[in-house]
C-alpha cells in the first residue's frame, strides 16, 4: 500500500471511530462503551499493523474527548488493544489473532490499566476489576465486528 492510500485508509477510520462513537456506545459506570472503536481496531491491526493501529486508537479518543463524547479511559484501552491486536496478527496472520488481541489488550489489560487512571484523573476509586466486564464485553463484540467486516475489506481491496 503507497504510503498516500495508508494516510488515507487511517484518516478515514478515524473519522469512522469519531462519528460512529456518537451513535454507538453505552455507558457502564463511568465508562462509555463504544464497540465500533474496538471493531476499528481489528480492521487497523489487520490492514495496517499495530504502529498505525495505535495513532488511529489514539487520534478517535483524542477527538472523542475534545468532542466531550468520551473519556480519558479510551486511551489505554483502545490503544493498547490496537497495539496487540497488531502485534498478535503480524506473528499469526490470522484475523482472529487480531481478534484476540484486541480482547485481551483492551478487555483485560486496558481495563487494569484504566484502574489508576480513573483514579488520578477523574477522582473515581474503584476495584482493580472494576472496568474488567465492561471493557471486555464491549472489545469482544467489537472484535466480532471486525472480524466479520475484514473479510469483506479484504475482497474489495483485491478488486
Amino acid at each position: 500500500m503507497n504510503p498516500t492510500t495508508r494516510l488515507a485508509l487511517m484518516a478515514l477510520l478515524v473519522a469512522i471511530g469519531t462519528v460512529g462513537s456518537s451513535f454507538l456506545w453505552f455507558p457502564v459506570g463511568i465508562a462509555k462503551v463504544d464497540p465500533l472503536q474496538h471493531a476499528i481496531n481489528v480492521i487497523a491491526a489487520v490492514l495496517l499493523g499495530p504502529g498505525p493501529a495505535v495513532a488511529i486508537a489514539f487520534l478517535i479518543g483524542l477527538i472523542r474527548n475534545m468532542l466531550g463524547v468520551g473519556t480519558i479511559l479510551a486511551f489505554p484501552g483502545g490503544m493498547v488493544g490496537a497495539w496487540l491486536a497488531g502485534y498478535l496478527f503480524t506473528k499469526i496472520r490470522k484475523t482472529w489473532a487480531a481478534a484476540v488481541g484486541e480482547v485481551i489488550g483492551t478487555g483485560v489489560i486496558g481495563s487494569l490499566l484504566s484502574v489508576p487512571i480513573a483514579g488520578l484523573l477523574m477522582g473515581k476509586k474503584v476495584g482493580a476489576l472494576f472496568y474488567v466486564p465492561s471493557f471486555f464485553i464491549s472489545s469482544f463484540a467489537g472484535a466480532i465486528l471486525g472480524m466479520i467486516f475484514v473479510p469483506i475489506l479484504l475482497k474489495q481491496r483485491m478488486r
